[in-house]
């Protein structure tokens, strides 16, 4: 009797450890899923448009827990490109930004794809959207963000160093005193940098004079400010972006149903409703 109650409890045990570890997950990845879809569906209903989303977290890795870092890779890009052919050519796109930035090839692939769209394309910042991201809202005919929300450079990167870093070193150093890595390196980098450049000004030429685009592709790529120097509205404004900072309520409500990966312990804590002042002043 003992040992059918022993091995009752034991198998018990059992189904609770993987009902916890496996369908537990399962369930809730199903649930945020489904919340994320009904979002969307109500955003696009209410803007007629279709709203296609570039989010990168840090995600869990199936049921391990391991937290992958995300940019923008060839994937993306041929996700992106796929929901833009899905789309009518008069129905416009909004577009959901929230990444480090990524792959220059598959960066510029979303970009031209957004730039050829006939409707009218929105790109929404609602955190963040650096590097190979700036070049996206580059290429969109409007930029949303939230008010505290950032753009960045989109100057090239060459292994580990910036381009404009290789060729600073080229000039200021004799060529004798340079080994060949260094001579191609630097030649790499004066060819990314052009191409990047080259391939900005023809991202905006549309929405201003050419020397206004001009300029505006040389300041984001030149190098100017470190790679991961935040670009605010306030900037973007003055270089002649069209840069609106009324962002809707859904994107935030999306972003919530993108989470950072559990068990980590959380730095910042604080009651996640909105506050009023009365309100406030009522609990002092």
């Amino acid at each position: 009797m003992n040992t059918a109650i022993s091995g009752f409890l034991s198998s018990f045990i059992w189904i609770l450890f993987l009902f916890a570890t496996f369908l537990l997950p399962m369930l809730r990845q199903r649930r945020v899923t489904h919340g994320r879809e009904e979002i969307i569906r109500d955003f696009e209903k209410r803007r007629g448009s279709r709203l296609i989303t570039l989010i990168h977290r840090q995600e869990a890795l199936s049921f391990l827990g391991i937290p992958l870092a995300r940019y923008i890779n060839i994937e993306d890009s041929e996700q992106v490109l796929r929901a833009i052919r899905l789309t009518p050519p008069d129905m416009p796109i909004d577009l959901l930004l929230h990444t480090p930035g990524g792959l220059v090839l598959a960066a510029e692939q979303i970009a031209r794809a957004i730039q050829k769209h006939p409707g009218k394309v929105t790109v929404m910042v609602p955190h963040y959207a650096m590097s190979g991201g700036t070049m996206l809202a580059l290429a969109a005919d409007e930029i949303v963000m939230d008010p505290n929300a950032v753009l960045g450079p989109v100057d090239p990167q060459i292994g580990n160093f910036p381009a404009a870093s290789i060729l600073k070193v080229k000039e200021e150093k004799p060529i004798a005193e340079m080994d060949d890595e260094t001579l191609i390196l630097a030649d790499v980098a004066a060819k990314a940098m052009e191409q990047v450049r080259r391939s900005v000004f023809e991202l905006v030429r549309d929405r201003m004079p050419d020397e206004q685009a001009q300029s505006l592709a040389q300041t984001f790529t030149e190098g100017r400010w470190t790679h991961d120097y935040p670009i605010d509205i306030e900037q973007l404004r003055g270089f002649g972006l069209v840069v609106n900072d009324n962002l809707p309520t859904e994107i935030y409500e999306l972003m919530d149903l993108y989470p950072q990966p559990a068990g980590r312990r959380p730095s910042v804590g604080y009651i996640p409703i909105p506050y009023r002042q009365e309100t406030t002043r009522r609990s002092e």
